[in-house]
């Protein structure tokens, strides 16, 4: 079995347990190491309601080293008040036990269900059972990622290789998350290994690129949630020199994490809640690179546009039309549109285009969507995915 899991990366050993959080018993809690420690960074919600484990986190992050991530799902652990943040604290504690850490050189995240208290009976229990399978293997990794996922379908793994200072480097990344993906300067729970040395600050700005031009451009239903997370943890077991400074090796690492992160982006749009179809925005001619990225977002989060996309419908007005709700400048006498490569309305008027072959690409299992705004030069983009019957079912028995 080839290592495409976040133990791929050298230094990294993972586990996913099964300890009761979840009534479906489906795995629950995992656990990813790295005994020699890492340099670690991760980027948060910015909703103002955080849960316990994003609240000690934050905190925890800080630390020179990081040696472990216990994650669980089925539970949120937020709106618990000061009990969810002494568990959180207690999901720390119990991992920096068997590791013969301080408790603030580990991190924790939650997902699932708001408003519901730890069961930390069965939480210490799985935490105690998972330091009992964790391994670098390739089904230990598959664990972990079986471990967070709440309504997904599908797990979600990247990895990447590239050469730095003739060193191979690996990075590898898992990504959590169906529904309630809105972000804003976060994700849904990402988490992302690699064995390159580099520089905390250098690391921690490395993932905010990356985070922001791929996951913070993804939009299922437009609401964020309060326990998004993305961890990245860096071992320096490839024997590159640190990476110090922006050089040519920075750049590599950097790109080469983009690229993994829109490959989970594409992932996670295609298995949203509900989902059969995704489309990525792309809008050109801003006045303001922030304008084009809220008409993307805006496009993207368009709950016409995306019954569209459902149903293979290629209707340009419903895109067009949530570009001029969105508040950006645009010419309209200049404004076009595209689906892919064929051209639906050039210079506010329609284009004389073959509604057959709209349909086709608009059916396709995945589509662009490229608008001219005709005041600018600048150009951003937002990936989303069709509004089915499936979406309202799931969610209206999430709970239930």
């Amino acid at each position: 079995m080839v290592n495409n899991t976040i133990t791929a990366p050298k230094g990294f050993l993972a586990a996913g347990a099964k300890c009761g959080i979840k009534k479906s018993g489906k795995h629950d809690l995992g656990l990813l190491v790295c005994p020699t420690g890492a340099t670690s960074a991760a980027v948060f919600t910015t909703n103002k309601i955080t849960s316990a484990a994003v609240q000690i986190s934050k905190s925890h992050v800080k630390s020179e080293m990081t040696y472990a991530i216990v994650v669980n799902s089925g539970n949120a652990n937020a709106c618990t008040g000061q009990i969810g943040v002494k568990n959180a604290v207690k999901m720390c504690q119990e991992s920096a036990k068997f590791l013969g850490v301080d408790p603030h050189e580990v991190l924790v995240a939650s997902t699932g269900i708001i408003g519901e208290q730890m069961p930390m009976k069965n939480v210490v229990k799985g935490i105690a059972g998972a330091f009992k399978e964790f391994s670098p293997s390739a089904s230990a990794g598959l664990d972990f990622t079986k471990a967070i996922m709440t309504t997904d379908m599908k797990p979600k793994m990247a990895c990447r290789q590239i050469v730095i200072q003739g060193k191979k480097i690996t990075i590898a990344g898992t990504a959590k998350g169906a529904g309630m993906i809105g972000p804003n300067m976060a994700t849904t729970l990402c988490f992302i290994t690699t064995d390159v040395a580099i520089a905390k600050p250098l690391l921690a700005k490395a993932l905010k690129i990356a985070i922001g031009d791929s996951l913070n451009k993804l939009t299922v239903d437009g609401h964020q949630s309060t326990n998004d997370t993305a961890f990245i943890l860096a071992s320096g077991l490839a024997g590159n020199r640190p990476i110090v400074r922006e050089d040519s090796g920075y750049k590599k690492f950097t790109d080469a994490l983009v690229d993994l992160c829109q490959d989970l982006a594409r992932q996670m749009a295609l298995d949203a809640e509900g989902a059969t179809r995704m489309f990525k925005v792309v809008v050109k001619g801003a006045a303001t690179r922030a304008d084009a990225a809220k008409a993307a977002r805006a496009v993207a989060n368009y709950d016409l546009v995306k019954c569209a996309v459902n149903g293979g419908d290629p209707n340009w007005g419903r895109i067009i039309c949530a570009v001029g709700s969105s508040g950006v400048k645009l010419n309209l006498r200049k404004m076009s549109c595209k689906l892919d490569d064929l051209a639906v309305f050039k210079n506010g008027a329609p284009t004389n285009f073959d509604r057959h072959k709209a349909s086709k690409i608009v059916s396709q299992k995945s589509h662009t969507i490229t608008v001219d705004l005709g005041v600018g030069k600048f150009t951003d983009f937002c990936f989303g995915c069709d509004l089915s019957k499936g979406y309202v079912t799931i969610n209206a028995e999430y709970h239930t």
